[in-house]
């Protein structure tokens, strides 16, 4: 007779979860949602629990475990740059963490066809996983993981936090001032722009100009900067952040101009 103790079931998948979203995020190279990470985990356990509940059982269907996975993956990721990417690496990363599990507990005891997993074997499973994850998708980008800084800008009385690529080739600058200037991309502000983010992604520079001044907030604080960059020559909508910190340190000098050329592969800005 099978044997669920449905506490321990719950909080051994709680953790379990959190932690595979916490290393996809770490794979992915986005800034950690910590939040988002634990209501994703608590929907992973909550559906652990009802699969062993009475007439749930169709929860156990490899459509109903895809289907709960990238909810998982929805809630943890959904507001990220590449939502899918970090979905595929989290399904690929809960796949490897199960294959891990399974192979490491081939050699622990078998109790009426339930296998029992220890604290232990749950930790040495999740080592396992990390090291392949990292080994597999970030050797490459080992040299620029080195290189990302987390970045929270201050405008309009709001905040946005995101991450940025230290990048030694970027010399842009205000002409007037001689301040160095950040290329951000739009989506990175998003929680300031609100629903204008769109017109900043398809909006030439002068037409943002333009359209900046029908809103109230940015009216006048936005302006145009030159830019050349590999024999490309054009202008960028530049402003001054209300407040910046890079890495937990103050910068009052940087200014940010707005690109949506400015994203790649775990950032959403250029300094």
């Amino acid at each position: 007779m099978e044997i669920i103790y449905i506490d321990s079931l719950f909080f051994i998948n709680l953790l379990t979860d959190y932690l595979l979203c916490l290393c996809t995020g770490r794979i992915c190279g986005v800034k950690l949602k910590r939040l988002r990470y634990f209501l994703a985990a608590l929907l992973g356990a909550l559906y652990s629990v009802a699969v062993f509940l009475p007439s749930m059982g169709f929860l156990a269907s490899p459509v109903m475990k895809l289907a709960a996975g990238l909810s998982m993956a929805l809630i943890a990721f959904a507001g990220e740059k590449n939502p899918f990417r970090c979905a595929f690496v989290f399904l690929a990363v809960s796949a490897a963490f199960g294959g891990a599990l399974w192979a490491l507990g081939l050699s622990d005891s078998i109790h009426g066809g339930y296998r029992r997993i220890s604290t232990k074997l749950l930790l040495s499973s999740f080592t396992l996983c990390y090291s392949l994850g990292i080994l597999i998708f970030r050797c490459k980008a080992r040299n620029m993981a080195r290189r990302r800084v987390e970045v929270k800008l201050g405008f309009m009385g709001k905040d946005a936090e995101f991450m940025a690529l230290l990048d030694t080739g970027n010399s842009l600058s205000d002409p007037l001032s001689g301040a160095p200037v950040m290329v951000v991309s739009p989506h990175a502000l998003k929680n300031i722009l609100g629903e204008n983010t769109g017109c900043f992604e398809e909006l030439s520079p002068v037409e943002l100009i333009e359209y900046s001044q029908q809103i109230p907030e940015l009216k006048g604080k936005l302006r145009l900067i030159p830019y050349s960059a590999l024999g490309v020559t054009g202008t960028l909508p530049v402003f001054r952040p209300e407040s910046l910190t890079i890495d937990g340190k103050e910068d009052k000098e940087l200014l940010a101009a707005i690109s949506k050329s400015a994203s790649g592969d775990g950032f959403e800005a250029l300094i």
